[in-house]
């Protein structure tokens, strides 16, 4: 079936791997692991899919958020597309999108807290600190 993958989600398993991994020990070492594969994947250009909400009337497109309990809105990224289904929710639009370009978008938007990768299953929560880490920015 990985061959039917997309291009730029082709590698994103090392992602999924990682997550796990930090999921079954968590520790800082775990996390700097998660955290620099996902920069590997991004500088390989490595893509995510994003979920979008149709335009209100203003032909804007939206990324769709996820608010968390606390109350805080968080844009959803999926590795792939089995992550995606398996919030069983209703079927949504997506998109393909440059892992950089998703990270940077969300360092800029107001609102937002960062990046939930996964949020279904093999799930790391991106905040802006994190994001800036991957990136390679001053945190």
């Amino acid at each position: 079936m990985n061959n039917n993958t997309d291009k730029g989600l082709q590698g994103n398993e090392k992602i999924e791997e990682a997550i796990a991994g930090l999921q079954k020990e968590t520790t800082q070492e775990m996390l700097a692991h998660a955290l620099t594969v996902i920069r590997r994947r991004m500088k390989e250009g490595g893509q995510l899919i994003i979920a979008v909400e149709p335009p209100k009337g203003d032909d804007q497109i939206r990324l769709e958020a996820i608010k968390t309990d606390d109350g805080r809105n968080w844009w959803a990224a999926f590795t792939s597309f089995e992550e995606e289904l398996k919030g069983g929710g209703s079927v949504k639009s997506t998109f393909l999108t440059d892992i950089d370009k998703l990270f940077e978008t969300a360092l800029r938007t107001d609102g937002i807290e960062g990046v939930i990768l996964n949020p279904w299953n093999r799930t790391i929560m991106l905040d802006k600190l994190l994001i800036k880490i991957i990136l390679g920015k001053n945190a």
